[in-house]
């Protein structure tokens, strides 16, 4: 995993750390992930909610030799229909977690859909929070064109992101290779357009 706190020009080689030392960091980071997830996962099971903190902004990348499997979700969206990892295979897939009440979410919603429409890659919303009534009126206000999923009380969709998010710290964004693996995560609020965008062409790029 490759922690990059700051924006690196893209014709600017990224340097990439030895094999061994990237399996130590990912798996730390996922330590992590896991020893957060854990009261969380009973929370799902039971149908529970839990309390939300920001990210710090940090992005981390993962080598496609080092991804683990591909992530695997269904879910309803804001407009009642059925959403599936299925729908979005082969190409990349943005899934950005978010609420209403979350500035940082606000804050970062111009720039999320700047990127969808520079891009044409998928991007799918995971709404942690709202009910549909509260997503729509977000995405009305925000502009938002792509469509969101409501995990407020899916206990399984929750799960299947337990692994990358413990959704107590958003807004938290993945991208998704066109195996469905997760192949870099934003945590905290995407700042910058060419960020993103930089990480989405790249992940493409690996298909050629």
């Amino acid at each position: 995993m490759t922690l990059r706190p700051s924006y690196a020009p893209r014709h600017r080689a990224r340097p990439r750390i030895a094999a061994s030392a990237l399996v130590v960091v990912l798996g730390l980071g996922l330590a992590a992930c896991t020893s957060a997830n854990d009261g969380l996962i009973d929370s799902y099971q039971q149908g529970g909610d839990t309390g939300f903190i920001s990210g710090d902004g940090s992005v981390q990348e993962i080598a496609p030799d080092q991804r683990g499997d591909a992530v695997d979700f269904t879910g309803t969206a804001v407009d009642g229909s059925t959403v599936t990892s299925s729908d979005f295979a082969g190409d990349v897939l943005v899934l950005n977690f978010w609420y209403a009440g979350c500035g940082p979410c606000r804050a970062e919603a111009p720039t999320l859909e700047a990127v969808a429409q520079k891009t044409g890659a998928n991007f799918l919303g995971v709404n942690i929070y709202d009910g549909p009534e509260q997503a729509t009126a977000f995405e009305q206000t925000y502009g938002i064109s792509y469509p969101s999923v409501l995990a407020k009380d899916d206990a399984a969709l929750k799960l299947a992101f337990a692994s990358w998010t413990p959704l107590q710290a958003v807004p938290i964004t993945l991208v998704l290779d066109a195996q469905g693996r997760v192949a870099a995560r934003l945590i905290g609020q995407v700042e910058s357009e060419s960020i993103l965008t930089t990480i989405v062409d790249d992940v493409r790029s690996e298909q050629s």
